[in-house]
Parts: C-alpha cells; structure tokens; sequence
C-alpha cells in the first residue's frame, strides 16, 4: 500500500470524530522529502480556537501512531 492511501486510511476515523462536531479533515499531499503531511481543516473547524489543537493533539497525533515515517502534519 503506498503513503497516501495508508494516510487516507488512518484518517477514516479521524474523520468520523471530527464530523460528529460539524467539522471535517480532507487529506490534500504528502512530502515525502519532508515527511509531512497536509491537510485542510473544513466546517466548524475553519475559524475555530481549538482547531490548531484538533490538528496538533487529535490528526497528528493519531496519524503519527499509525504512520511513524510521519514527522508532521500541517493544515493548509
């Protein structure tokens, strides 16, 4: 299984958590280079105070867990 589609993977329930707060989080690339991968936060999370740590302790956190090749994730 190549990067993205094991990004993807892992963002499912992710995903799932985020939408129950009428938010969503759509994988956009990978850097290889950089190993980061980026991300757009949508819905309730655009403009909203917790998002950075939506990004940061919940998409992060829970892809670098699965994906440990992954250094980052950053919301563009």
């Amino acid at each position: 299984m190549d990067m993205e589609s094991r990004i993807q993977e892992v963002l499912v329930p992710i995903r799932e958590a985020i939408q129950q707060d009428g938010g969503d989080v759509e994988f956009v690339s990978y850097d290889g280079l950089s190993k980061t991968v980026y991300v757009s936060l949508m819905g309730a999370c655009v403009g909203c105070p917790a998002s950075v740590m939506t990004l940061k302790m919940g998409v992060e956190r829970s892809i670098r867990q699965q994906i440990p090749e992954i250094e980052n994730v950053e919301a563009c």
